[in-house]
């Protein structure tokens, strides 16, 4: 018998969550009904009250609730919900989340649910779900199901909605996870110009005795790869694939915030780091161009996607970023230079062949850094190259 958090604004949807919470105890499991509600008082009994959760987060929940201020009271119990989740989890008092909810209720919810790690079951159910819900998963697991009309009573439709939510967040708690084998895990960066190097570095890490998880460098791929390394899950970081700072630096569409590569120094993890594909920022359509960039040298990559060339000053910035990031990792980082070339365009007779850009990046790497800089006269596509940053890895790996 597992323990599922029942998760709602019960001043106003306390209806729906009570049965689910019936639900989910006919499924053979428990329900851990929490109110996060600011509104009227609870339509049902909870078995945890909306002061119970702004204790934990040390919110004056009474003082908010007599301004009748509805955002302020939101962003209040979205700032508590996470911690008390958070602790529940960590004790090992719950197994799985659900949740039902409009605007005000996704929000809190979900905030909740990120504080949990990835894998953990999480579930909600909001008339949001069809919509843009990037802001509402962050790099979190979270499975989102569409409520299709408003959590808005018992019905017809909502009972169908409602019945098949608590079986599916029964059966994510249920579940066995089959065992992987236990290997060391091991995340990688990869993006369509690095795929060769990425592929062959990972059957060299495989065939060493780790399992390797790649992450697109798609923006939401690197907060992903973060997140996982944030969890602990990984022991070393093949980061061959850091263009989405080009997009970060640039404006582009990919880019994965401030914090990318900020992980692994924080977890204290083995990385060996590459320049790859700094030297395009992503955009999407020609017309997505800021008029800014007029006269820049660009590639159609696919009707959807249009590639800026960085120059040498910003790839000199780039150079200094990736060099600081590398430094916050101290002894247990290396940066590897393909020389030759850094994408597959960037190759001499391709489009995005540039040696003073190139020049100006792996100068500023070189003078940034205080870890090791080792720079190899090959494409970052050769097998010689991936056979290097491999072996730095199982190095650093000991």
């Amino acid at each position: 018998m597992k323990t599922i958090a029942v998760l709602g604004t019960l001043d106003s949807k306390g209806s729906e969550h009570a049965f689910v919470a019936e639900l989910i105890r006919a499924h053979g499991h428990t329900p851990l009904l929490i109110d996060v509600g600011t509104g009227a008082e609870p339509t049902v009994k909870p078995d945890v009250t909306r002061y119970e959760v702004a204790a934990v987060g040390g919110i004056d929940l009474e003082a908010i609730i007599e301004k009748k201020d509805r955002g302020e009271a939101v962003i209040a119990m979205s700032q508590a919900a996470p911690k008390l989740l958070s602790k529940l989890q960590s004790e090992g008092k719950i197994h799985g989340v659900i949740s039902l909810g409009g605007g005000g209720g996704t929000a809190i919810a979900t905030a909740a649910m990120r504080a949990l790690p990835i894998g953990f079951p999480k579930l909600m159910v909001s008339t949001l779900a069809a919509g843009n819900t990037a802001h509402y998963l962050g790099t979190s697991d979270i499975t989102m199901m569409p409520s299709i009309a408003d959590v808005a009573g018992l019905n017809r439709l909502s009972l169908t909605i409602f019945t098949r939510a608590a079986g599916a967040i029964c059966g994510m708690v249920s579940a066995d996870i089959p065992e992987s084998g236990a290997k060391p895990l091991i995340v990688a960066s990869m993006f369509g110009n690095t795929t060769a190097c990425v592929t062959e570095a990972k059957r060299i890490l495989e065939e060493s005795g780790y399992e390797v998880l790649i992450f697109a460098a798609t923006g939401t791929g690197g907060k992903s790869m973060e997140a996982v390394i944030e969890s602990g899950m990984a022991v070393g970081v093949l980061d061959i694939t850091t263009t989405e700072w080009a997009d970060e630096l640039c404006g582009g569409t990919l880019n994965a915030g401030p914090t990318r590569m900020d992980a692994a120094a924080k977890a204290g993890i083995p990385v060996v780091i590459a320049p790859g594909c700094l030297d395009m920022v992503n955009f999407g359509e020609g017309s997505s161009v800021p008029t800014k960039y007029e006269g820049r040298s660009f590639y159609i990559h696919n009707p959807q996607v249009t590639l800026m060339r960085t120059t040498p000053e910003e790839c000199a910035e780039l150079g200094r970023i990736i060099a600081g990031k590398a430094n916050a990792c101290a002894g247990r980082c290396e940066i590897l230079i393909p020389k030759k070339a850094i994408s597959v365009i960037s190759a001499e007779g391709q489009p995005f062949h540039d040696p003073a850009a190139d020049s100006a990046l792996f100068g500023a790497i070189r003078a940034g850094s205080k870890v090791p800089v080792r720079t190899f006269a090959e494409e970052i596509n050769s097998p010689v190259f991936a056979q290097a940053c491999a072996e730095r890895l199982l190095t650093l790996l000991g």
